[in-house]
């Protein structure tokens, strides 16, 4: 098994930044990519980012691109998405997963995930 804890969501304004944090733990040697998505009311969970367990590679999902950067701490084994110029649009739950693929942007492909954190952003 291999537990995922999200942290870091609030509340910020439009054109604020975020960053959120990914606590990963237990059985991590099949782990090969760590994915946000986001989930928004009403509406289908959303690809963010994904970046490979080495930290060496990382996609980036259409709607936040250029203003996402996805990084991670081998030493803490804890992953960051550090989000820029937010928009109301970018108001979900975002969620960590983990996964044994590489970089996919299917969240079926993703096998453990968080509780999710909510971010809010007002316009």
């Amino acid at each position: 098994q291999v537990q995922v804890v999200e942290s870091g969501g609030g509340l910020v304004q439009a054109g604020g930044s975020l960053r959120l944090s990914c606590a990963v733990s237990g059985r991590t040697f099949s782990t090969h990519s760590m994915g946000w998505f986001r989930q928004a009311p009403g509406k289908e969970r959303e690809f963010v980012g994904a970046i490979t367990w080495s930290g060496g590679s990382t996609y980036y999902g259409d709607s936040v691109k250029g203003r996402a950067t996805i990084s991670r701490d081998n030493a803490k084994n804890t992953v960051y998405l550090q989000m820029n110029s937010l928009k109301a649009e970018d108001t979900a739950v975002y969620y960590c997963a983990a996964s044994s693929g590489w970089l996919s942007d299917n969240y079926r492909e993703y096998d453990f995930w968080g509780q999710g954190t909510q971010v809010t952003v007002s316009s």
